[in-house]
């Protein structure tokens, strides 16, 4: 029988995952654990990814060293994905002796089979951060699609897959200083010259593993437009070291070292069962040989012949990396490593009317999804009832309530009540004895062996509504039979059918058990029995039910215990949940730190005294007094940046408001609100540049927070009708502050000059006291024009008036 081999992708150690990268933790534990039912035997590694820049800037920014963030951080994955109930046989990392002596070795084996090159190239340094930057801290416009946030590496946009160079307007993610071109040597992966070899392998490989449609269609477009030489170093210090004269100072690029880390993760696993062995813990004939399952040619362990086929998952995003870098790599060392065999990879699943962002901070985390006090299972069960596996797919709390409702609650978990409590009621809680309706359990055997079908090809959304429908079969056979009624009229027809129940039930439990193996275990406990939980070294417990079990009609006797797992989620609670789950993760800290009562002003404003105290105080709260100085004032304490809508939506619970999402510069999309709904369409606004108040002090607008406001004009056209017009600095990169024109220059009055630091909130009458206007087309404070970048903020339209 063929073994096993389960890998998921190596999530980065920088940040803590959200739902959509749990998918490929979650769908590589739901085929492992089926694996392991069905009698295969099984290895699933994971572990976190953590070389790179994205580790050494984000340590710089928390004040550890690269180890400390990545020991930090890796505790919180591993927490996290126990409570998911993922049962790796071993979460690693890669930041292990056995991940250098292997990346090092296959790369000596490259280098000596010709496949290494040398390379000088011109690479982006950034002169204010002193350093070189890799490509996912350059930012800028993609070349193909004219996204303006765009990676280095790849647009988040397009998918298009980039170099730094490649990017239009490239400014450091870190300082937003825009870098210039300085020389450095690098070594490449010749792929070109190992794709006489590689070429063959993928068709073959494909086809007969079965590869996801995405990933064909990714490679064969990488194929057809020709393979190119890849970069494996980098100017790093955070990372392995690369065993060649003239390249001490570089380190293996993240991408070459991180899909290794798989074979390293194995071996580690290995490593230290073979320590716990040696120290009398475990049996000796129990340690599993790594080379046994990732190079089995030189493995003298007595499985080393059966055949090993490797289940790889993975996002789209990460195809290219799995199907040609990593086996061109193995392909190019000379040896017979074990190679891909099947590729699931699942397109995008989005966040409401967004995306998951785990960089910005969008979406439902594994933090949350742990605090929100819904359980593991209920979050396993929508994720695979809408894993994206052929199109992307949309986490919204409305659907998330209606499948919860419908599907878990009013059809599985409904039929597992009412059957065994009617068991408990009426007969005693023993399983009567009865006839098998054989009608009925041809059509439980057929859905049966189509998922199991399903599962052993890795088809798993599909495997998994299947078992909802085979569900429903047994709901409707409960409705339909009536036993509330022929329990007493036709007693034996009853107690067949109750019987028949129990034993669908029992298998449901074993068909599900792969993804929702909490829920499975406690329904299989209200017969006295458990199911799979085995794994390497862990041997499965005795009279365990697995997969062999399934369509078996023996071996129940009672119902032991019963009780409601699940309830129905109401309106008023997935309202909650959305609200709570809103914005970015930044603005929830700060929404839950921030205190109705106080005055952000006078919080921040120190030494030049509070800004109220700028501007007179007022009789009547709504009238804000002017400041006597307003350029002064708008020095001292206003803050305002550009930016640019990233999309626009309508408020669903006011006519005239847009719910925006703007990106203010600070890699964290915001919140703001606006009543432009008469003005402009969703589409007008969407792209466009503006300017906002970045320092206003959030407000609620029926129920949503803005986080500060847009600035506009208004003008009357030529039919008397009045317009607005959207102040903007386009071509000016967001998050660049508003300055007065002639701030810089020498003859500028001391009150003209800004502040060092100005308050992180202000309130709305400390903004109002500083009168805005549009002067002959141009913005103004006190008569003073207004800049970004030294480009003057003028409008098209408005000739005079008020800005607001």
């Amino acid at each position: 029988m063929k073994r096993k081999l389960i890998t998921s992708a190596l999530p980065y150690v920088n940040n803590i995952p959200h739902l959509g990268n749990l998918i490929q933790v979650l769908s590589a534990d739901v085929f492992a654990r089926f694996c392991r039912s069905r009698g295969y035997k099984t290895m699933y590694v994971c572990g976190t990814d953590e070389y790179g820049t994205a580790t050494e800037t984000r340590a710089l920014e928390e004040g550890k060293t690269p180890k400390e963030l990545c020991d930090y951080y890796h505790a919180i994955h591993k927490d996290i994905y126990e409570w998911f109930g993922i049962n790796f046989d071993h979460f690693g990392r890669t930041s292990t002796e056995q991940q250098t002596e292997i990346v090092q070795s296959l790369f000596k084996a490259l280098d000596e089979r010709g496949f290494i090159s040398e390379n000088t190239i011109e690479q982006l340094y950034c002169e204010d951060c002193k350093r070189f930057l890799a490509d996912r801290y350059v930012r800028g416009t993609c070349p193909h699609c004219g996204y303006d946030d765009a990676r280095g590496d790849q647009c988040e946009h397009c998918g298009k897959l980039l170099e730094p160079t490649e990017l239009k307007e490239a400014r450091c993610s870190t300082c937003s200083h825009s870098p210039v071109l300085k020389s450095t040597k690098h070594l490449y992966i010749n792929l070109p010259a190992i794709q006489k070899e590689y070429t063959p392998w993928m068709k073959e490989a494909s086809e007969k593993g079965m590869w996801a449609k995405n990933a064909v269609q990714m490679t064969q477009a990488w194929i057809r437009d020709g393979l190119h030489e890849r970069a494996i170093t980098r100017d790093l210090k955070w990372g392995i070291p690369v065993p060649k004269p003239g390249f001490e100072d570089k380190v293996f690029y993240v991408w070459f070292d991180a899909p290794i880390g798989y074979i390293s993760i194995t071996k580690a696993l290995c490593d230290m069962m073979e320590q716990s062995a040696r120290e009398g813990a475990i049996p000796a004939d129990t340690v599993p040989d790594w080379k046994s399952w990732w190079l089995p040619a030189e493995s003298k362990a007595p499985d080393a012949k059966e055949p090993v086929e490797l289940f790889q998952f993975i996002g789209k995003d990460n195809i290219p990396f799995h199907t040609v870098i990593f086996p061109s790599t193995l392909i190019g060392s000379g040896k017979d490593w074990t190679k891909l065999f099947h590729m699931s990879s699942t397109e995008y699943l989005n966040y409401e009317s967004g995306k998951f962002s785990k960089s910005k901070g969008v979406g439902v985390f594994g933090s949350d999804a742990k605090e929100s006090g819904i359980p593991a299972d209920m979050w396993r069960f929508y994720i695979f009832y809408n894993r994206p596996e052929k199109s992307d797919t949309q986490f919204t709390w409305k659907d998330f309530q209606d499948k919860v409702n419908s599907e878990l609650v009013g059809n599985l978990a409904n039929l597992v009540n009412r059957t065994t409590t009617f068991v408990s009621r009426y007969y005693g809680g023993k399983i009567p004895e009865g006839k098998s309706d054989e009608a009925l359990w041809e059509k439980v055997r057929e859905a049966e062996k189509r998922i199991t079908d399903l599962y052993d090809r890795a088809d798993l959304k599909d495997a998994f509504h299947e078992i909802f429908a085979l569900s429903s079969i047994a709901n409707k056979a409960f409705q339909d039979g009536e036993p509330w009624k022929t329990r007493e009229s036709a007693p034996e027809k009853a107690a067949s059918l109750i019987r028949d129940l129990c034993y669908i039930i029992k298998d449901l439990m074993i068909l599900v058990h792969p993804v929702m193996p909490q829920y499975a275990e406690k329904v299989l406990g209200f017969f006295g029995k458990k199911g799979c939980t085995h794994k390497i070294g862990i041997p499965a417990q005795k009279d365990a039910l697995l997969w062999d079990n399934v369509g078996l009609t023996e071996g129940l006797s009672e119902v032991v215990h019963t009780e409601i797992i699940f309830t129905p989620l109401d309106n008023a609670k997935t309202d909650a949940y959305r609200k709570r789950y809103a914005g970015t993760q930044a603005e929830r800290a700060k929404g839950a730190a921030q205190s109705s009562t106080s005055k952000a002003a006078s919080q921040s404003a120190s030494g030049a005294g509070s800004a109220s105290g700028a501007a007179k105080s007022a009789p009547k709260k709504n009238e804000p007094v002017i400041a006597e100085d307003p350029v002064s004032h708008f020095n001292q304490y206003i803050q305002l940046k550009t930016a640019k809508i990233l999309k626009a939506e309508r408020h669903p619970d006011a006519d005239k408001l847009y719910i925006e999402t703007i990106d203010d510069g600070s890699g964290t999309e915001r919140i703001i609100l606006s009543g432009l709904v008469p003005y402009f369409t969703a589409e007008e606004l969407t792209g466009r540049d503006i300017i906002i108040a970045d320092n206003l002090k959030p407000r609620k607008m029926r129920g949503i927070e803005s986080r500060g406001m847009l600035l506009a004009a208004d003008y009357t056209d030529s039919e008397g009708k009045t317009c607005v017009e959207i102040l903007g600095c386009p071509g000016v990169p967001p998050g660049t502050p508003l300055v007065f024109s002639d701030s810089g220059s020498s003859s500028g009055a001391a009150s003209e000059k800004p502040a060092v630091s100005k308050p992180a909130e202000i309130d709305a009458d400390v903004f109002f006291a500083c009168p805005m206007k549009i002067e002959h087309n141009k913005f103004t404070i006190g008569g003073k024009v207004l800049s970004a970048a030294g480009k003057e903020i003028t409008t098209g339209k408005t000739v005079s008036g008020d800005v607001h």
